[in-house]
């Protein structure tokens, strides 16, 4: 029967199954919010034409933390509860669903250092 979806049809098939993935994996509760953010991420364009990342959750990382060597990038995500394991932050970052400013984070090896917010506290 999705061989016979076409067009808009099929996008809504797609949030449909991503609907019921992520209430598998965190529980319905979260899908609520996971809607409010998306939809005011696609109604709010920038002027690149792309979605705004406004609503999007941020977290902030002292200068201290990233002194000396840094820190690994898949440390950080299970530190700040980005993801619950290592091998999530792995998983999220392979995907491309890790971003330093408006970079994605390319390598699941990488360290986060100073030198990567060019002067920025």
């Amino acid at each position: 029967e999705l061989e016979k979806l076409q067009g808009s049809e099929i996008n809504q098939a797609k949030i449909v199954l991503a609907d019921e993935a992520t209430a598998l994996l965190h529980g319905p509760d979260c899908l609520t919010a996971i809607h409010e953010t998306t939809q005011n991420m696609f109604a709010q364009k920038t002027s690149s034409g792309a979605g705004s990342t406004e609503g999007l959750p941020r977290t902030t990382v002292s200068k201290s933390d990233l002194e000396g060597e840094g820190v690994k990038c898949i440390d950080l995500f299970v530190e700040l509860g980005l993801a619950s394991t290592k091998n999530e932050a792995r998983r999220l970052i392979q995907g491309g669903g890790g971003k330093i400013s408006n970079d994605k984070i390319g390598d699941v090896h990488q360290v986060l250092t100073i030198a990567d917010f060019d002067g920025n506290d």
